[in-house]
């Protein structure tokens, strides 16, 4: 398989195109039949082959279009030519003769040549392949130099805007830039007229360089960076997040909803009618003289799960609440009906809040509304005057919260009510265990009540949580 292929299908999965391995090889086939002869057929070729939405081609265009990008460096000494056209120019006048005296300079070789011819030293180093084709402006020779170069140094691998320096040094020492280096400082020591010819070369390819490194960056960094800020902000605790990085977060969030979402959405799948129900089709059947005309099965009623989210706003954990939140409202497609509770001292549903409003403005709201000192004794009995007699075996209670009841009465019967009547009761404490049951926390009292209770502090267990709550509600 072609390695730039292979790098091209990296640059894509980092910018979140979903490329498979079976894909990949239909991309290897593509290839072997569309060849590289013609761009744009390759393009379209390759485009059907991994780019699956609108979204995607979009993203595929652009990277393409920067991978695989037809413009050669330019390696021209402009600083050489100049003067030189300068110097025709003022002495056009002066010949006498009106012989064009330009060819007879041509000839004439450079101080660099000059100084070669003394120096079997240097005229090796000019007659290196790198500074004839500095000299010559052979841009395709150096051009591919540079590519190869950029490839057993590993700049597929760039990540970080600190890496650049470091691989460009690298890319220097593989094209032979040290030999160059070394002959620039031998003529500088001897005074020679050929080292700022010299030196020019070497500056010329050290931009060239500079700006092919600074190109690859661009491609390969910029998803990996997203990656890099992804994963540190998922392992963060959500209330040490700043605010200017709150909008990366909600991408965040739905980015993870959107993964929840396609590994657990219901698939299409051919079920078993059941057993066959024979009493009744007997019955049934005795009209006919016993022939079965029709025939019964088996069904059972199976009753829809349902979720009911309990989210402390008080100031201590309102930020956990609000992903949560966010989170369970981003998996609507996939999660069975959610009922939403927000309280800090008093309890109310909030579930109509977030029909009629976006999530993000529905959050506020609830902030607004029940934002305070917490109760949880007088929550929970909030709780179940509104809900209690809707919780059954398929219901699963998440309560997110950090048990600090500010010394009141727990009413740690009614949580232990909802336990008995409901499937499974999880609770998520943003603080971390060795502060369970410190201070005025009922943590330890609490997890008594749960089947389930786990801390819960960042986005990466949020969504593992999450992911486990799907499993069991399928």
């Amino acid at each position: 398989m072609p390695e730039s292929l292979v790098s091209f299908i990296q640059v894509l999965r980092t910018r979140d195109v979903r490329i498979s391995p079976a894909e990949t090889l239909d991309a290897t086939n593509v290839l072997a039949v569309l060849g590289w002869s013609d761009r744009a057929r390759l393009r379209d070729g390759l485009g059907m082959a991994l780019a699956k939405t609108p979204e995607e081609e979009a993203i595929f265009n652009q990277c393409f279009d920067q991978f695989f990008a037809r413009q050669l460096a330019d390696f021209s000494d402009s600083s050489e030519n100049e003067p030189a056209i300068e110097e025709e120019d003022s002495s056009a006048g002066d010949d006498p003769t009106g012989v064009d005296s330009d060819s007879s300079r041509a000839e004439l070789p450079s101080p660099l040549e000059q100084a070669a011819a003394a120096d079997p030293a240097l005229q090796a180093v000019v007659d290196s392949p790198l500074v004839q084709a500095l000299m010559n402006n052979d841009s395709n020779t150096l051009s591919l130099a540079m590519s190869k170069a950029g490839e057993r140094a590993g700049l597929q691998n760039i990540q970080m805007f600190t890496q650049k320096g470091q691989f460009t040094r690298r890319i220097l020492e593989a094209m032979g830039e040290e030999q160059l280096r070394s002959a620039v400082i031998e003529l500088e020591k001897a005074n020679s007229p050929a080292q700022a010819q010299l030196q020019r070369y070497r500056d010329i390819l050290r931009q060239q360089v500079r700006d092919y490194v600074e190109a690859q960056y661009l491609l390969h960094a910029e998803g990996k960076t997203r990656q890099f800020m992804e994963e540190v902000l998922s392992k963060t605790r959500l209330s040490n997040i700043e605010h200017s990085y709150l909008h990366r977060v909600h991408e965040l969030v739905r980015k993870m909803a959107r993964k929840l979402a396609a590994r657990h959405s219901r698939k299409r799948r051919e079920y078993r009618r059941g057993h066959l129900d024979m009493p009744r089709t007997m019955r049934r059947g005795v009209v006919n003289d016993g022939l079965m005309f029709d025939v019964y099965w088996r069904r059972t009623r199976r009753e829809k799960p349902q979720i009911l989210a309990i989210c402390d706003v008080s100031g201590s954990v309102a930020a956990y609440a609000k992903f949560l939140l966010l989170f369970l409202y981003s998996l609507q497609d996939v999660l069975p009906r959610v009922r939403s509770f927000a309280f800090s001292s008093h309890l109310g549903e909030v579930s109509d809040l977030f029909e009629q409003h976006p999530v993000e403005k529905a959050i506020e709201l609830v902030n607004w509304k029940y934002g305070g000192a917490t109760d949880y004794g007088t929550a929970l009995g909030d709780f179940a005057s509104l809900a209690l007699d809707d919780i059954n075996s398929n219901t699963t209670v998440i309560i997110l919260g950090d048990a600090r009841n500010n010394r009141g009465d727990p009413r740690l019967d009614i949580l232990q009510s909802i336990y008995q009547r409901s499937r499974q009761v999880i609770w998520l404490n943003p603080e971390s265990r060795i502060a369970w049951g410190t201070g005025d926390s009922e943590m330890l009292r609490y997890q008594s009540a749960c089947h389930f209770a786990a801390e819960c502090n960042n986005l990466k267990q949020l969504e593992r949580i999450i992911d486990q709550l799907l499993k069991s509600t399928r």
